[in-house]
């Protein structure tokens, strides 16, 4: 699962290259022959599968920079790589100040348009980072701001765009790591209460003694230790909004008390002699199944039913799969300025495709972390398989636990969009091999066996046999030895058949 380039060009011939060239470099690939095109994909049910635009300026009817000016005014906010055959100075500015994130000139090479991707895929991330943390500084996070491309947070976020215009009580439930928090922080974002306090309580850290004095607040000498006057959270959240997260871990008796607070919107500071009237929006969430919870008799029914008005399932990241590559980005450009290891640009798309085939039992905090160990281990520029070395052990990418030098995974092999390219064994084949394997570097002689120079493939193919028994199989440290990317090392094992080689050695690929 890749990230998804849509290709803009009015010249068929254009298309079909840079088609070639982005799916050789790992991404999967949309055609549009035309803005008027360009802009039905990107305002179709499919425009979220949609990460980059590569887009033509000189173009009939309409042309690349009337496709940017539409694109800013119905605010898609994408990264756009600009080409045409007529560089200048002046239209890669005016490109720019349109809202391109860089400008190339036909015909762009293979490594040229492989920055460009990679630098303005984590220019985006960056950008989209910065506008939710001033959005989240300020309270003005919106629903907008939530990554997600699959339509499972589609409907999630359609309901909650649909309670951000009311006062209705929410309760959001799913798995703990989904993203709760935030998209309660969104609904208040995107509500009336916007510039109101919004009040976070997690049920679960609550000290048993002290849940009553921290909800409510208390009067000075209501308990011991109790020095000074403490408002409670009840009383911060007031004209804003309280969200409770975890609240299906409060007790029986603090259950009472809330249902109380929210159906007669007042509460019982400790200590005081009347109560205090309170304004709220309440907003609950829970990785419990709250409704067996009150078939178990652990949650109040009455309690349930005034916190769930409107229930708001969130689904695990295992059934949102889409949303893993702009996640990643995210986790990526955010950690990796964090760390100031600004040199790391993306992540290689068979990690990618791997992460994707993993079902994240802690879902996005986990993935996050992930992402974070990742950036502090990387030595090289890209996220690698290498670099998630527990994920790939779960998953049918795993590393090899054999005495023999396994192959990479299948999908490591695999063209994009599949087909069109020969497999190992055929490309075996078609290389001369005029004498047996080198055992040695000293072995390999520049003449075969009919007494003419040998070919530049069965020389190279000898040389990465060689240096994958010398290293052990260790893939970064074979490439950084033979001055080759752990890309460009993995297809030519594949080119060379050299997947499954060396089967009496101890060595593991990692």
């Amino acid at each position: 699962m890749a990230d998804q380039v849509l290709i803009v060009d009015d010249d068929p011939v254009q298309r079909r290259l840079l088609d070639a060239m982005l799916t050789k470099l790992g991404y999967k690939t949309l055609n549009a022959d035309g803005g008027h095109a360009a802009m039905d994909m990107l305002t179709g049910s499919d425009a979220h599968r949609i990460s980059l635009v590569v887009l033509d300026l000189v173009m009939p009817e309409m042309d690349g920079m009337a496709v940017l000016e539409e694109m800013a005014a119905q605010k898609i906010n994408l990264p756009v790589i600009v080409q045409t055959a007529q560089g200048g100075v002046e239209t890669a500015v005016n490109a720019m100040r349109a809202g391109a994130s860089d400008f190339v000139v036909k015909p762009a090479s293979p490594q040229r348009l492989k920055v460009s991707l990679q630098n303005a895929l984590k220019l985006g991330a960056l950008e989209g980072e910065l506008k939710r943390i001033n959005k989240s500084v300020s309270g003005n996070l919106s629903l907008d701001e939530i990554i997600s491309a699959s339509p499972n947070m589609a409907r999630v976020k359609e309901i909650a765009q649909k309670a951000a215009q009311s006062t209705i009580p929410v309760l959001i439930e799913g798995e703990s790591g989904v993203g709760k928090e935030m998209i309660a922080r969104a609904i208040q974002g995107m509500s009336e209460r916007v510039s109101k306090s919004f009040v976070t309580v997690n049920c679960g850290a609550l000290p048993e003694n002290l849940v009553e004095s921290i909800l409510f607040g208390h009067e000075k000498g209501a308990f011991t230790g109790a020095s000074d006057k403490h408002i409670g959270k009840f009383q911060e959240a007031h004209n804003g909004t309280l969200f409770l997260d975890e609240v299906g871990e409060l007790t029986l008796d603090m259950q009472v008390k809330l249902l109380r607070a929210i159906q007669e919107s007042e509460i019982d500071p400790v200590g005081s002699r009347k109560p205090v009237k309170v304004n709220f929006r309440l907003i609950s969430a829970t990785n419990r199944n709250l409704l067996e919870e009150v078939k178990s008799g652990n949650f109040r029914e009455d309690l349930y039913y005034r916190l769930s008005v409107l229930p708001l399932v969130v689904p695990p990241l295992r059934d949102r799969h889409e949303d893993i590559p702009a996640l990643l980005r995210h986790f990526v450009a955010r950690i990796a300025a964090e760390e100031g290891r600004t040199h790391i640009k993306v992540v290689e798309p068979h990690a990618i495709d791997m992460l994707c085939s993993y079902d994240w039992p802690g879902n996005i905090r986990q993935l996050e972390n992930a992402v974070f160990r990742a950036v502090v281990l990387c030595d090289g520029d890209e996220l690698t398989i290498n670099e998630f070395p527990q994920i790939a052990a779960q998953t049918a990418h795993d590393l090899p636990q054999t005495s023999e030098i396994a192959s990479p995974p299948i999908s490591l092999m695999e063209p994009v969009h599949g087909g069109g390219e020969p497999c190992a064994a055929a490309v075996a084949e078609s290389v001369e091999t005029p004498h047996p394997s080198a055992q040695s570097p000293n072995n390999l002689t520049l003449l075969g066996s009919d007494g003419d120079v040998i070919n530049l493939e069965y020389a190279e193919r000898e040389v990465i046999r060689y240096a994958i028994e010398r290293y052990n199989g260790r893939m970064s440290e074979i490439a950084r030895k033979l001055g080759i990317g752990r890309s460009t090392l993995y297809r030519k094992l594949r080119e060379y058949g050299l997947e499954g080689v060396d089967q009496n050695s101890d060595a593991m690929i990692g």
